[in-house]
């Protein structure tokens, strides 16, 4: 005789768990509903990254100080790459701050599915929740580096304030940011869901990243003739330069600016972030099976 536990027909469950069934199904709601476990890993990643390091998050000042020191040395002393009137180490750290914001979220983007391969396949939650998490923790630091340009900002435009000439055009920075946020995610949904299948891929991302850095004006301006103007035309079409461009024309008041163009980058972040997020959607229903 077997056994069986009847169940009342009037029982309410209080959450159903299924696949989505549609490609656009996309779960923001459930996301909103569950944002306390976005919080939850934007605390666990700042945690992570600097729990067992000496410095901790001086990290943020001093990787942007560095890195802008090494363009310096390489680029502008042995390379002859001009940044016009404003100080080298002001002009590579108004590049930086926007394009680490970018690199840092596309990189780890990426790799969610490897990452958290693990988490992924013993509890669920929507899995939209992970990218959005790396956006907001990169938030934080680049909030950190930004408060550090700013710094170096407020002291040389105490030094030269006819040269550097900042402008009404800061007001566009949340702007700005959410355009670099749009492009990471996107660009780095669309790997990640790539490499559950292609594993390659995840050797490219770094390299192809620095490779675009040189592609988009962080160590250069396009306002300036170092940058021939064959080259020039190629670069400004760059969906990300018209931002890197406009970031540094409203600190540094040098820079190309542009409402068409920053139209033309808003469009193209618009297409990345809904391809991404519609890939990612599917991929993430199935990548168990193949991870």
């Amino acid at each position: 005789m077997h056994s069986s536990t009847n169940i009342p027909n009037n029982h309410q469950w209080l959450e159903v768990l299924q696949p989505h069934q549609s490609l656009f199904d996309v779960p923001l709601s459930e996301v909103w509903r569950k944002r306390y476990l976005m919080l939850m890993f934007v605390k666990r990643d700042f945690a992570a990254n600097y729990k067992q390091t000496i410095l901790g998050p001086l990290w943020f000042f001093i990787q942007p100080l560095l890195t802008s020191i090494t363009f310096f040395l390489i680029f502008n002393k042995v390379g002859g790459i001009s940044t016009g009137k404003v100080p080298q180490i002001l002009f590579y750290l108004a590049g930086l701050s926007c394009w680490n914001y970018f690199a840092e979220t596309i990189n780890r983007t990426s790799t969610v599915f490897k990452d958290n391969a693990n988490l992924f396949g013993k509890v669920y939650f929507p899995r939209l929740i992970i990218p959005l998490s790396i956006v907001l923790s990169n938030l934080l630091r680049f909030g950190i580096q930004f408060f550090l340009f700013l710094i170096v900002l407020l002291y040389y435009w105490w030094q030269q304030p006819l040269v550097i000439q900042p402008n009404a055009y800061m007001l566009l920075t949340p702007y700005l940011l959410m355009l670099m946020a749009g492009f990471g995610i996107g660009l780095g949904m669309i790997i990640s869901s790539l490499t559950t299948k292609y594993r390659d891929l995840v050797f490219l991302v770094s390299f192809g990243v620095q490779l675009l850095m040189y592609a988009t004006p962080v160590i250069y301006s396009l306002s300036l003739p170092t940058i021939p103007t064959s080259y020039r035309t190629v670069l400004w079409y760059n969906p990300l330069a018209p931002i890197l461009e406009t970031f540094r024309f409203a600190y540094l008041g040098q820079g190309m600016f542009s409402w068409a163009m920053l139209l033309y980058s808003s469009c193209w972040m618009v297409v990345l972030l809904t391809v991404g997020i519609l890939i990612f959607n599917k991929v993430e229903k199935r990548f168990m099976d193949t991870i």
